[in-house]
C-alpha cells in the first residue's frame, strides 16, 4: 500500500500485527497509577470506541496491558510503518492544499529528529502531545485527506470530532487542548483525565502542529542571553570568556547551547537523559559531552582562559554542577534553568542523588517519595544558586516554573516582601520590555516544498525587508532590528534546521506583514513554493501566563486570560488556516492559557488580504493589552500603530501621580 493510500485508509479495517516496543527510541516515562479499577475499564471502553466490535476482545486486553505498563493507552499496534517526517506538500493526498499543509506540519511534529517521545506522540516538554493515541493520528490524517475548502475539522484534545460544513474564509482546523472547567486543572487532574483518554496537554506548539524543533526557541534564547550579557557588561564588552550555566536538552531547552554559541559565551548545560544528550550532540546543537565533574571544571577553566566559544553538555544533574562550581569557586556569569518544571512529578525534573533509571522507577512505583525527592532537590538547587548570586552571578527564571515550584517546595527564593521572587523572570527583565511590549516576537515560517533552496530564498527576502525597514525605524526599536538582521544573516551557517525547512525570526507586526507579503509575491512569481506561516505561542499576544509571557503586566490583570481567548477568536475570522487554544504549556497545566495559528501562503490576492488583516490583529491585540497595563514601550508601540492604520482606535491609559496615592 502506498503512502497516500495509507493516509486515505485511516484506521485499518483489518488490524495490523502488534508492533514491537523499540528500546532504542526515547520513550515517555511510565505515568503514575491514578485510575481506580472502574476508571481503568472506562479508559479501555473509551479507547475501543475507535474500533469495530469484532476487534474488541483482542484490543481490550492489549489496551489494559498498555495502561498498566505505561500509564496510558497509546495504541502502539496502529503506529504507521512509513517514515515520519515533513514530506513536500505535493506528496500528500487531498482535495485542499491547506489541508495538505496541515498534514505536513503534523508529521513534522512527530519526526524522530524533532519529537522527544515519537512513539508516544509527544513532541516536547515531557508531555506535550500532538495526539493521545495513534487512532487519533490516523483518523485526523484521513479527514484532512478528504477535506474541501467548504469544511472545517474540529479537534478536541487530539480527537478529531469530525468535518463540519463551513466556508472558504473559515479556518480549516480548530484545535482545543486541555480546556478544563477551572476547578479541574490541578496536575493530578491532567494525569487522571489524560489516562481516561478524554484530554491532553498540547504544550504550546506541539498540539497545534507548529513545533519546528529547538530552532523554535533558539532565536529567543539568543536574544535573552545576548541582552543578559548586556545587563552585566561593565564597559560594553561582549560575552567572550563569560560562563552561562543552565540545564535541559530535551525539547525546547535543547536550543540553549546553540544560542550560547551564537551569543559568544561558554555554555554548560546539564541533562540527565543520555538519549537527549546523544540526540543534541549528534545534531550539532551542543559541541562537547562531559560526564565527570572534575573534568568539567578543568574544561571550563581552560575555555575561560582562552575566551573560547564552546557549548558543553554535562551528562548528570544540574544541582551537582551548581554545588561543584561553588566548591571550586568557579564564577558563573549568567545562570538559569530550563528543565520542564511545569511537569515536576512526571519526568519534567529529576532529583539529585538518584540516577536516571532509578528516578524513573521511583516516579512510577512510589510517586509520593519521588515528589519528596524532587522538592528536596529543588531546595538544594535554589540554595546553590543563592550562593552564586551572592558572588555576583546574574540569575533569571526562564519561565519554566523553576521559582514557582521551588517556592512550593519551601526553597529560599522569595524577595524581602515575601510576595515577589528574588530573581526576575526573563520576560520581566528582558523579553517583555525589550520585545513583547514593542510587538517583537517569534514569527516563523516553513517552506512547504521541503526544498532547502526555498529556505535560502526566504531568508534573503526577510533580510532585505528588515534592512529596508531599519533605514526609517525609530530609535526605540533599532537594537531589535539590528539583532534580527544579524540573526537572519547567520541563519544558514548556524545550521538551525531540524526536520522541516523552517525558520524563526523576531519581528513586529509591520515586519511580519511585509515579510509575509514579500513571500506571497515570490510564490506568485513562481520563485518559491507555498509557505506556511506561524509563530510560537510564546509571543506578544497569544499567551496569558502570569509567571512568564505576561509577568511584566503589573496592573493586576496578569491572572486573567482575556487576551489569549480574544487572540484565537480574532485570528479565526481574520484569515488563519488553523487556530488552536490550550490550557497548559511551558509553565504548567492550569497555569497558562495560550493560543496559536497557522496560515498557508499560496501566492494569491486572497492570501495577501488574509495575511495583512490577521497578522496586524495577532500582534496589536497584545500591544493594546500591554498598553492598558501602562507599559511605556507598549504605549509607544500602539500609538505608532494607530498612526499607520486609521481604522485602529485603542484606549490609552492615563498615568497617575504616585503622590496622590499616599494614604
Amino acid at each position: 500500500m502506498t503512502f497516500k493510500e495509507q493516509i486515505r485508509q485511516g484506521i485499518p479495517t483489518v488490524l495490523p500485527q502488534p508492533r514491537p516496543y523499540e528500546t532504542d527510541i526515547n520513550h515517555a516515562p511510565k505515568r503514575k497509577e491514578i485510575l481506580s479499577a472502574d476508571e481503568k475499564k472506562l479508559a479501555v471502553r473509551n479507547a475501543l470506541r475507535y474500533f469495530d466490535p469484532k476487534d474488541h476482545p483482542v484490543l481490550a486486553k492489549e489496551f489494559l496491558n498498555e495502561l498498566n505498563t505505561y500509564g496510558r493507552i497509546y495504541m502502539y499496534r496502529l503506529r504507521p510503518d512509513y517514515k515520519m517526517y515533513a514530506r513536500p506538500i505535493d506528496e500528500y493526498p487531498g482535495k485542499c492544499e491547506q489541508a495538505k499543509a496541515i498534514m505536513l506540519m503534523i508529521q513534522n511534529n512527530l519526526d524522530y529528529a524533532v519529537a522527544q517521545h515519537p512513539h508516544e506522540l509527544i513532541t516536547y516538554g515531557g508531555n506535550g502531545a500532538v495526539f493521545q493515541n495513534w487512532a487519533q493520528y490516523l483518523l485526523t490524517m484521513k479527514y484532512l485527506s478528504e477535506m474541501t475548502e467548504e469544511q472545517t475539522l474540529a479537534v478536541y484534545s487530539g480527537h478529531p470530532m469530525g468535518l463540519f460544513p463551513s466556508h472558504r474564509e473559515a479556518p480549516r482546523v480548530v484545535v482545543t487542548n486541555g480546556m478544563m472547567i477551572p476547578n479541574y486543572s490541578k496536575p493530578d487532574d491532567w494525569e487522571k483525565f489524560n489516562a481516561l483518554g478524554v484530554t491532553q496537554y498540547g504544550q504550546m506548539t506541539a498540539g497545534s502542529y507548529m513545533y519546528i524543533g529547538p530552532q523554535g526557541i533558539v532565536h529567543g534564547t539568543t536574544i535573552t542571553v545576548l541582552n543578559a550579557g548586556r545587563k552585566i557588561a561593565k564597559a560594553g564588552e561582549s560575552l567572550a570568556g563569560k560562563l552561562f550555566v543552565t540545564s535541559g536538552l530535551g525539547g525546547m531547552s535543547g536550543a540553549q547551547p546553540k544560542a550560547g554559541n551564537i551569543a559568544g559565551c561558554i555554555t554548560v548545560c546539564a541533562e540527565v537523559n543520555p538519549k537527549a544528550v546523544e540526540t543534541r550532540h549528534s545534531q550539532g546543537w551542543v559541541d562537547e559531552v562531559v560526564t565527570d565533574l572534575n573534568e568539567l571544571v578543568t574544561r571550563v577553566n581552560a575555555a575561560r582562559s582562552a575566551k573560547e566559544v564552546v557549548s558543553i553538555a554535562f551528562l548528570g544533574n544540574i544541582v551537582d554542577v551548581w554545588e561543584k562550581f561553588d566548591a571550586e569557586n568557579l564564577h558563573i556569569d549568567l545562570g538559569s534553568d530550563q528543565t520542564s518544571l511545569h511537569n515536576p512529578w512526571a519526568g519534567g525534573y529529576y532529583p539529585a542523588g538518584l540516577d536516571f533509571e532509578e528516578a524513573k522507577k521511583m516516579m512510577a512505583e512510589n510517586p509520593d517519595l519521588f515528589k519528596e525527592k524532587v522538592q528536596e532537590s529543588l531546595r538544594r538547587h535554589a540554595a546553590a544558586v543563592n550562593k552564586h548570586t551572592q558572588k555576583g552571578t546574574y540569575f533569571f527564571d526562564y519561565g519554566n516554573a523553576f521559582l514557582l515550584e521551588s517556592s512550593r517546595a519551601g526553597a529560599d527564593v522569595f524577595a524581602e516582601n515575601h510576595i515577589d521572587f528574588k530573581y526576575p523572570s526573563y520576560v520581566q527583565d528582558i523579553l517583555g520590555p525589550m520585545c513583547f511590549d514593542y510587538g517583537f516576537g517569534p514569527f516563523r515560517w516553513v517552506c512547504a516544498s521541503g526544498n532547502p533552496e526555498d529556505l535560502q530564498k526566504t531568508d534573503a527576502i526577510a533580510c532585505a525587508v528588515l534592512e529596508e525597514m531599519a533605514k526609517t525605524a525609530p530609535s526605540e526599536i533599532q537594537q531589535q532590528m539590528q539583532d534580527n538582521i544579524q540573526w537572519i544573516k547567520g541563519a544558514q551557517q548556524n545550521k538551525l534546521v531540524v526536520g522541516s525547512q523552517a525558520r524563526i525570526l523576531y519581528a513586529d507586526a509591520e515586519g511580519r506583514i511585509r515579510i509575509a507579503e514579500a513571500f506571497n509575491q515570490a510564490i506568485k512569481r513562481g520563485e518559491i513554493g507555498y509557505v506556511i506561516l506561524g509563530r510560537d505561542h510564546h509571543d506578544v499576544s497569544g499567551t496569558d501566563s502570569p509567571y512568564r509571557e505576561t509577568s511584566n503586566i503589573y496592573d493586576g490583570s496578569r491572572f486573567t486570560a482575556d487576551m489569549a481567548i480574544q487572540n484565537v477568536i480574532g485570528d479565526s475570522f481574520r484569515g488563519a488556516t488553523w487556530v488552536s487554544i490550550h490550557n497548559g504549556g511551558g509553565v504548567g497545566w492550569g497555569e497558562v492559557i495560550n493560543g496559536g495559528f497557522g496560515m498557508v501562503l499560496d501566492g494569491s490576492a486572497d492570501a495577501s488580504g488574509r495575511l495583512e488583516c490577521m497578522l496586524f490583529w495577532d500582534v496589536n491585540n497584545g500591544i493594546a493589552r500591554r498598553n492598558w497595563a501602562r507599559n511605556d514601550e507598549a504605549i509607544f508601540a500602539i500609538k505608532r500603530a494607530m498612526e499607520t492604520q486609521p481604522l485602529l482606535r485603542v484606549t490609552i491609559p492615563n498615568k497617575v501621580d504616585d503622590a496622590i496615592l499616599d494614604f
